[in-house]
């Protein structure tokens, strides 16, 4: 069992207040490591270290292409360890192997992969076509680094979101101190090994870890912080902006959602089912894209109601070391105790439970934090299992007479991070997609991140957006040079305004 030290300035080291805090195993609730428990002094630390780094400019500096080389090797490096960072990441936030050995561990060396390469678009200044103004002036762009970027990771996904944060802000130039979630720490932290032996520039990268209410304030407020690019829920992420804003900090905020899917009635069911059942309950719904609301017509919702109870009642509850589970445990008890008020709401509101909601038989069950698959029908849109972002494992559907209806239902929301149709006609679902008001619409499909498009939300899911062109560009600073091409005082404009000659 491993203690997990600090990461500051290239060097492992403890806490001030040498201070520890335990890594729990969500699926038996047994301790699998200890983090160093940072605290205000240690965020200064670190993000001093990252200041000087900055500043000093070997780093920032660097041509980018330079600096994509090392991320082309750390591609490398998570390849050769993938299978012992997709263990850390099951064990630490209760993800099944099939998920993180699958498709989270590939896609962080993929991301790697593509940033490098996108590293190109910062390496040239970038001029345009200026129709209708002066030939005796040229203007170009250049994209350069804000600074110190703070990067706070959510539970669900810590090594996954935490790279999709620091390898583009690292490859664009910046300095990085990021923190981990208090309640999974452990993958980023075995990540940040793999960084140590690039042999960055000492404190281009550091690591903190803490919990919110102390490590991440500290983080936020701190006035030598350019940027915090932040992943959570949204009312988390409206005090991060509050509190970036007193030094008017660059926010990247990637925050909640309440994300619809829309059954067409051309949609071919048994794919429709199952794709319902990957967007609501991968990663037991603990999602921020998860497509938690369902909206099917009134025509085909009784055959659609047998097919998903069919298909739910095969999936797999087991420890998820085990290459058999769909799903494992949640984070926590108090994530468990928060779903299971949002399934007695849904009952109280008059929701019909077609199955799940309580913990599954069996002495594993007895220990760790289980919840069954949990399936609402003839749920209306205004209750709050259709509103509320639950987190958990936890799928409302609700029946509707005509398209309009579903779309409306779909828009009428406080989120818009994710949305999704199931149907046969393409054309038709790419028209419904132009009307839905998400960052990322889904046509037959859920959850899979093309690392070359962007992601982000509209209006309260978020502010900015990440991967992509896109995302790189989100960590840095665009800067317009203005030249004169005239060298003598006569030849230039300006001169010859103050002389009121206006025709030149």
């Amino acid at each position: 069992m491993n203690t997990y030290r600090l990461y500051i300035n290239g060097q492992w080291e403890d806490a001030k207040s040498k201070k520890t805090f335990p890594m729990i195993n969500p699926a038996n609730e047994e301790t699998i490591g200890y983090a160093a428990h940072g605290s205000f002094d240690d965020v200064d630390g670190a993000v001093h270290a990252a200041r000087k780094a900055f500043d000093k400019g070997d780093w920032s500096g660097m041509h980018p292409r330079e600096r994509a080389k090392y991320f082309f090797e750390l591609e490398q490096r998570i390849a050769d360890h993938a299978s012992d960072l997709a263990v850390f990441e099951t064990t630490d936030a209760g993800m099944v192997m099939r998920l993180t050995e699958g498709m989270v561990v590939p896609l962080v060396g993929l991301f790697c992969q593509k940033f490098a390469e996108m590293a190109e678009y910062l390496s040239e200044p970038q001029s345009r076509a200026q129709a209708n103004f002066p030939a005796l002036y040229w203007d170009y762009t250049v994209r350069e680094p804000i600074g110190v970027v703070g990067c706070i990771v959510p539970w669900n996904f810590p090594l996954f979101l935490g790279a999709w944060k620091l390898i583009p802000a690292l490859i664009a130039g910046n300095t990085v101190v990021i923190k981990p979630s208090s309640s999974a720490s452990l993958s980023l932290l075995e990540l940040t090994k793999l960084i140590d032996a690039l042999g960055l520039p000492e404190g281009v990268f550091n690591v903190v870890t803490g919990p919110g209410g102390e490590t991440g304030d500290a983080l936020v407020e701190h006035p030598l912080v350019d940027k915090i690019s932040m992943t959570g829920s949204t009312e988390i992420g409206k005090e991060v902006m509050k509190k970036a804003s007193r030094d008017l900090k660059r926010v990247t905020l990637e925050l909640g959602g309440k994300n619809p899917a829309i059954v067409l009635d051309d949609a071919d069911l048994e794919l429709a089912v199952d794709g319902v059942l990957f967007g609501g309950l991968i990663h037991q719904g603990q999602v921020c894209m998860s497509g938690s609301r369902v909206y099917i017509p009134e025509e085909i919702y009784p055959e659609f109601l047998d097919l998903i109870v069919g298909r739910a009642k095969t999936l797999v509850l087991d420890d998820p070391m085990d290459s058999d589970a769909d799903m494992g445990p949640v984070i926590s008890r108090r994530q468990l105790e928060s779903i299971r008020r949002y399934i007695d709401m849904g009952k109280e509101e008059g929701a019909r439970l077609l199955m799940g909601g309580g913990v599954p038989q069996g002495d594993m069950f007895k220990k760790g934090f289980w919840l069954e698959p949990t399936l609402f029908a003839d749920a209306r849109h205004d209750m709050a299992i259709c509103r509320e972002e639950i987190f958990g494992p936890v799928i409302a559907l609700i029946p509707y007479e005509d398209e309009q209806e579903a779309l409306a239902m779909a828009n009428d929301t406080d989120y818009g991070l994710t949305a999704g149709l199931w149907c046969s006609d393409i054309e038709r679902a790419n028209k419904i997609a132009q009307k839905l008001r998400a960052g990322t619409v889904f046509i037959n499909d859920w959850h899979m991140l093309n690392p070359n498009f962007p992601f982000g939300g509209y209006k309260q899911s978020g502010i900015g957006r990440e991967s992509g062109l896109e995302g790189l560009y989100e960590f840095t600073e665009i800067k317009t040079v203005h030249i004169n091409l005239k060298r003598t005082r006569e030849e230039s404009f300006w001169f010859q305004m103050l002389l009121g000659n206006t025709e030149t």
